[in-house]
């Protein structure tokens, strides 16, 4: 499945959250969701885009907007990646990564010649009609926080 394109509608799903609960997409529409896809909790990129998320949490919540991450990991791995790094942002569990699957981001990947299938580190912002307004595929770590920060204030301030 190909991954999914700016102007198309972003699938809805359930999936459960960090501390208990869970999170339905369509429930946050009428505002805008920054949903970020990334392999694995308490790595070196995963940690630190999760920790930039954080940090600038207070930004996106300026213009309205809710982040969310989405792994693979349980929430039981969760809750100690947030706990161990001081996360503010919420963490969906997608263990059989039907929502995954669904943005097209279960992929082959390789790694020293290994091949293996794991998640394209991808972020997507949803406008608030549940559009996909921005998508940023095989992510670069430096400096992405920024960048989707700057196309939520264009989303929601046009010039």
């Amino acid at each position: 499945m190909a991954v999914l394109e700016k102007g198309a509608l972003a699938p809805d799903f359930e999936l459960p959250r960090d501390g208990g609960g869970s999170v339905c997409l369509s429930s946050l529409r009428g505002k805008p969701v920054v949903l970020y896809f990334y392999p694995k909790d308490d790595t070196s990129g995963c940690t630190v885009e999760a920790v930039d998320f954080s940090t600038r949490k207070p930004d996106f919540e300026a213009l309205g907007a809710t982040i969310l991450g989405v792994s693979p990991d349980s929430v039981k791995k969760h809750d100690k990646f947030k706990c161990k790094h001081e996360l503010t942002i919420d963490l969906l569990s997608d263990t059989e990564k039907d929502v995954i699957q669904a943005y097209g981001l279960w992929v082959e990947k390789s790694m020293y010649g290994r091949k293996y299938m794991g998640v394209e580190r991808s972020t997507f912002l949803i406008d608030a009609e549940g559009v996909i307004a921005e998508a940023w595929v095989k992510v670069k770590i430096p400096g992405h926080v920024d960048a989707v920060l700057e196309s939520l204030k264009k989303l929601v301030q046009p010039a």
